[in-house]
């Protein structure tokens, strides 16, 4: 599960970050953190897409936004895998016949009057 969390937050940390810096122009020296090509691969992009770039953040951002509800999700499931099982087994009525069998179950009854 450790790998699963890493591989999905890596890029979602790479693209904000990215997006951030140059966004803000903050470069440091390296001109893939330019406001230049911040606006070059949203032309680009846009162009691939046949919509307007700045459509595009908006976009990313809800795919992020709709993954980040899907391995909640994930995690939620592992977590609680079995207390889910169980509640849909109530909920269709699959575990009747094991409580059935658990109410039939008879305990003798230990009688402790006699004891001296």
């Amino acid at each position: 599960m450790k790998v699963f969390l890493i591989l999905w937050a890596a890029p979602i940390v790479l693209l904000g970050g990215w997006y951030g810096l140059s966004y803000y122009d903050l470069n440091f020296g390296f001109r893939i953190l330019t406001r230049d090509l911040h606006d070059l691969v949203f032309v680009i992009y846009g162009n691939l897409l046949g919509i307007p770039p700045e459509s595009i953040p908006p976009l990313v951002l809800k795919a992020i936004v709709f993954d980040t509800f899907l391995v909640l999700g994930f995690i939620v499931i592992k977590r609680r895998r079995k207390q889910i099982w169980s509640a849909v087994q109530r909920f269709f009525g699959w575990d009747q016949g094991e409580q059935k069998a658990r109410e039939s179950e008879t305990v003798p009854e230990a009688n402790f009057s006699n004891i001296p």
